[in-house]
């Protein structure tokens, strides 16, 4: 077994005592060697030179008591016990030269006696490993008496140990998921990985962090969501300013951001703060800092290492201690590379960096952002909103589909959804609001440098569409969406005829779409093909 050495001072109150009467109070130092179950090998033992004389009444008792521990003393003058910063470099000396054999021993650093710097100190030194060992608290018996030692407390700082603080721990790690993102139940390992990074990142640094991804990807809402992560942690006490620096041009670009004296260029009637004045001890984002021109990167790059800059038109520097998360949807290599973003710039900002996926490489995650997005949309209009169980598939097939590009990502997920919303009757969003929906994004995505292509297209040869009336045309390409974004002939039948087959007393919704489809000689493993 380890032998057990205990360190700590010698407490010019608690251990005094000259008189037999002594051996009637609790004295930590002299008690923790009483213990039954308690064998101290050896009591190193901290002092001050004028108690010389306490310190040789101390030693004679725990001779008299624990003949078996061998007390150390330790001389250690101090001008100040109470001032920190002479305790600290005392104490850290004395460690840094102690000879720790861990092999063979295990340390217990006596906390009861000594000022309460000193006690501050050796709870710093044995939470930072300069001292490897835990923690000794000692306590007077309930009922004094004769004879009794009190008690003592082993307190290890490695939390881990402590299932009740590591549960809590757990608890307050999904929380801040959750806050970032929004409690959406995202479904996606990579993201939930990257967000999981964000998170620890977000509570222990104020280093800056890079947002990459395209645009919509969600760049600002994860900005926000970590300002919002920090304020509740009290980390950060200032406001989030966020600015797209594609909007900063010319002359106008240096003011918007630090700001400029009275008089500086003309229409400069007055001071104006800037942006990085108005982070202060805040969250600064700045997105598309890759817009940034060369004169606001090199005066950024100073603000970030030196929380100072000079307002355009002074001579005077202005300071501003805020952090910063930039964003892009450049590949910011390549900027340096073309000598259009400093590397010295692109250096200092590249330390924690997140690539953003693009909402068609999160197809897992279009359902829950989905009913995140529709709640938003119930809570603005002021009531309920819900997909018919039909219409909330056909919607749910096209979004995951090949043929949804979601070029504009999250800002298009959300778009859509707020005007299937608005033209809900009734707050019920039917298959017919899905496909005009369908419709709508499918114009949307269509690239204004190419000719517009539909299903038809490929289904059909250029004398079957000529052959066709504007009106065939129109409605025979809605049925193949809603046929493309159906997982079998039947369920696209029991859309296109939602209302029509209640009427019937026996629907066979499939063989209708089959012979409708028939006319133009289309069959459906062709159009779920994509060819004719």
């Amino acid at each position: 077994m380890k032998k057990s050495v205990i360190i700590g001072f010698l407490g010019t109150q608690l251990d005094s005592g000259w008189h037999d009467s002594r051996w009637d109070r609790w004295r930590p130092t002299v008690d923790i060697t009483r213990h039954d179950d308690l064998l101290v090998s050896r009591l190193v033992l901290l002092y001050d030179s004028r108690n010389q004389r306490l310190l040789a009444q101390v030693l004679a008792d725990i001779a008299a008591v624990s003949p078996e521990t061998r007390v150390e003393p330790v001389l250690l003058d101090l001008q100040d016990p109470w001032d920190f910063g002479e305790m600290y470099a005392a104490l850290f000396d004395f460690a840094q030269g102690f000879p720790f054999d861990t092999e063979h021993e295990d340390y217990w650093v006596h906390i009861t006696t000594g000022t309460h710097v000193a006690q501050i100190c050796w709870f710093l030194m044995v939470e930072a490993r300069y001292i490897p060992g835990v923690l000794l608290q000692t306590s007077p018996p309930r009922r004094q008496k004769s004879g009794d030692p009190g008690s003592y407390t082993l307190i290890d700082l490695d939390l881990g140990r402590y299932d009740a603080i590591a549960q809590r721990f757990a608890r307050a790690h999904d929380d801040a998921i959750a806050l970032l993102k929004s409690g959406i139940a995202t479904r996606n390992l990579a993201f939930n990985q990257l967000i999981n990074e964000v998170e620890r990142v977000a509570v222990r640094s104020k280093a800056p962090m890079l947002f990459m991804g395209p645009t919509g990807a969600g760049k600002s809402f994860l900005a926000r969501r970590v300002y919002a992560l920090k304020k509740a942690r009290h980390q950060i006490s200032g406001a989030f300013v966020e600015i797209n620096c594609a909007t900063l041009r010319g002359d106008g670009a240096a003011s918007s951001l630090f700001g400029h004296v009275k008089g500086a260029f003309t229409g400069a009637l007055q001071d104006r703060a800037g942006l990085l004045k108005s982070a202060h001890q805040g969250l600064l984002f700045l997105d598309e800092i890759g817009e940034l021109g060369l004169d606001e990167q090199a005066m950024l790059l100073k603000a970030i290492e030196e929380k100072t800059f000079y307002p355009v038109g002074s001579d005077k520097e202005s300071g501003s201690d805020f952090q910063l998360i930039a964003g892009t949807n450049r590949d910011l290599r390549g900027e340096v590379r073309n000598g259009r973003f400093r590397e010295d710039l692109f250096a200092r900002i590249n330390l924690w960096t997140y690539q953003l996926p693009g909402l068609a490489d999160r197809q897992e995650d279009i359902e829950p952002n989905l009913d995140y997005l529709l709640a938003q949309q119930a809570a603005e209009l002021g009531h309920h909103l819900r997909f018919s169980k039909e219409a909330r598939q056909l919607y749910l097939n096209f979004a995951t589909s090949p043929a949804a590009r979601w070029q504009g990502n999250f800002r298009d997920l959300s778009a859509s959804i707020m005007r299937m919303a608005t033209l809900a009757e009734g707050g019920r969003i039917a298959s017919v609001q899905v496909y005009e929906e369908i419709r709508r994004l499918e114009q949307l995505w269509q690239s204004d440098s190419t000719p517009p292509t539909t299903a038809l297209n490929a289904l059909l040869s250029t004398e079957q569409w000529e052959g066709l009336d504007l009106f065939d045309c129109l409605q025979l390409e809605a049925v193949i969406a809603i046929c493309q974004s159906s997982n079998s002939l039947s369920e696209a039948g029991r859309t296109l005829f939602s209302v029509s087959r209640q009427q019937r007393s026996s629907a066979n919704d499939a063989d209708r779409l089959r012979k409708y489809l028939a006319k133009f000689g289309l069959a459906w493993p062709a159009i779920k093909a994509g060819n004719g």
